[in-house]
Protein backbone atom coordinates (compact mmCIF):
# COMPACT_ATOMS: atom_id res chain seq x y z
CA UNK A 1 0.00 0.00 0.00
CA UNK A 2 2.79 1.81 0.40
CA UNK A 3 4.00 2.03 -2.89
CA UNK A 4 0.83 2.75 -3.78
CA UNK A 5 0.34 5.94 -2.03
CA UNK A 6 3.46 7.15 -2.65
CA UNK A 7 2.76 7.27 -6.51
CA UNK A 8 -0.38 9.06 -6.07
CA UNK A 9 0.47 11.51 -3.27
CA UNK A 10 4.34 12.26 -4.26
CA UNK A 11 4.71 14.06 -7.20
CA UNK A 12 5.60 12.56 -10.62
CA UNK A 13 7.77 11.04 -12.25
CA UNK A 14 8.32 8.10 -10.03
CA UNK A 15 11.33 5.06 -10.94
CA UNK A 16 11.48 1.68 -9.31
CA UNK A 17 14.71 3.79 -7.81
CA UNK A 18 13.53 6.65 -6.41
CA UNK A 19 10.42 4.55 -4.80
CA UNK A 20 12.91 2.49 -3.19
CA UNK A 21 14.69 5.89 -1.91
CA UNK A 22 11.26 7.28 -0.83
CA UNK A 23 10.36 4.50 1.21
CA UNK A 24 13.94 3.15 2.33
CA UNK A 25 13.19 -0.28 1.24
CA UNK A 26 15.10 -2.41 -1.26
CA UNK A 27 14.81 -1.88 -5.25
CA UNK A 28 13.77 -5.90 -5.57
CA UNK A 29 10.83 -4.93 -2.84
CA UNK A 30 9.50 -1.87 -5.13
CA UNK A 31 9.40 -4.38 -7.80
CA UNK A 32 7.38 -6.38 -6.40
CA UNK A 33 4.73 -4.41 -5.26
CA UNK A 34 4.64 -2.85 -8.78
CA UNK A 35 4.48 -6.04 -10.53
CA UNK A 36 0.92 -6.82 -7.64
CA UNK A 37 0.24 -3.64 -8.71
CA UNK A 38 0.06 -3.28 -12.53
CA UNK A 39 -1.15 -7.31 -12.50
CA UNK A 40 -3.83 -5.42 -10.62
CA UNK A 41 -4.28 -2.23 -13.08
CA UNK A 42 -3.52 0.03 -10.22
CA UNK A 43 -0.14 1.58 -11.73
CA UNK A 44 1.16 1.25 -15.18
CA UNK A 45 4.70 1.17 -16.10
CA UNK A 46 6.27 3.02 -19.19
CA UNK A 47 9.92 2.91 -20.45
CA UNK A 48 11.70 5.69 -19.09
CA UNK A 49 12.41 7.84 -22.89
CA UNK A 50 15.32 9.63 -21.76
CA UNK A 51 16.62 6.26 -19.73
CA UNK A 52 16.01 2.81 -21.51
CA UNK A 53 17.25 1.06 -18.73
CA UNK A 54 14.52 2.53 -16.03
CA UNK A 55 11.00 2.50 -16.00
CA UNK A 56 8.45 5.27 -15.04
CA UNK A 57 5.35 4.31 -12.79
CA UNK A 58 2.18 5.58 -13.61
CA UNK A 59 -1.42 6.74 -12.47
CA UNK A 60 -4.08 4.93 -13.88
CA UNK A 61 -7.79 6.11 -13.33
CA UNK A 62 -8.66 1.89 -11.65
CA UNK A 63 -6.15 2.86 -9.11
CA UNK A 64 -7.19 6.64 -8.58
CA UNK A 65 -10.76 4.85 -7.96
CA UNK A 66 -9.19 2.44 -5.57
CA UNK A 67 -7.56 4.91 -3.29
CA UNK A 68 -10.78 7.31 -3.39
CA UNK A 69 -12.80 4.28 -2.18
CA UNK A 70 -10.40 2.84 -0.26
CA UNK A 71 -9.76 6.60 1.92
CA UNK A 72 -13.85 6.86 2.13
CA UNK A 73 -13.35 3.46 3.85
CA UNK A 74 -11.30 5.01 6.51
CA UNK A 75 -13.01 7.92 6.93
CA UNK A 76 -16.12 5.80 7.62
CA UNK A 77 -14.31 3.58 9.58
CA UNK A 78 -12.75 6.90 11.68
CA UNK A 79 -16.74 8.46 12.21
CA UNK A 80 -17.89 5.20 13.39
CA UNK A 81 -15.06 4.30 15.84
CA UNK A 82 -15.33 6.52 19.47
CA UNK A 83 -12.85 9.25 20.06
CA UNK A 84 -11.47 6.93 23.01
CA UNK A 85 -10.75 3.98 21.10
CA UNK A 86 -8.92 6.33 18.90
CA UNK A 87 -6.60 7.41 21.41
CA UNK A 88 -6.22 3.90 22.96
CA UNK A 89 -5.22 3.02 19.71
CA UNK A 90 -2.55 5.23 19.35
CA UNK A 91 -1.25 4.98 22.46
CA UNK A 92 -1.14 1.23 21.52
CA UNK A 93 0.76 1.67 18.76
Amino acid sequence: MAVLTTVYLCASPHTVRGLAETLNVAKPAVTRALDRLSDLGLVRRKPDPDDRRSVLVQRTVKGSVFLSEFGELIVKAAEETGADEIEAAAHAA
